[in-house]
């Protein structure tokens, strides 16, 4: 289910210029389902990956208690790849989840996938605590 959201956020990908679309399904503790898509800007540091749209929007609404998120990417017109969260979206990930505990899910297709903790993917990354 988290996956087919993924897929479906990544068909709203805003990707003229890297050809490259991502779309992100993030999943709360109350088993509500926020999505998101990359979005890009001619300026390039204006952009945001489609992870921090879908938890920002989350965010937004009084979310702060995450799960697990499924994140679909690759070029256009190519087959499907891992798309593993770049190093923003792990730091803005760290914010708001339990590293052992929240589950990032790479998928190529619904069958085709991978699971990760943030603890695997971002060791010894900084967190609330260390202020």
């Amino acid at each position: 289910m988290l996956i087919k959201e993924a897929f479906g956020a990544r068909e709203k990908s805003y990707a003229p210029y890297s050809h490259f679309h991502v779309g992100a399904a993030l999943l709360t503790k109350n088993s509500k389902v926020y999505t998101g898509c990359n979005i890009e800007n001619a300026a390039f540091s204006p952009a945001n990956c489609a992870e921090r749209t879908a938890i920002f929007k989350a965010v937004s609404e009084g979310e702060k208690d995450f799960v697990k998120i499924a994140i679909v990417g690759g070029a256009e017109g190519k087959t499907m790849e891992y798309c593993p969260p770049c190093g923003v979206c792990r730091q803005v990930m760290r914010e708001f989840t339990v590293p052992e505990k929240f589950v990032i899910v790479l998928a190529k297709s619904l069958k085709e996938y991978r699971e990760y903790t943030l603890a695997e993917l971002f060791p010894e990354g900084f967190g609330p605590e260390n202020l």
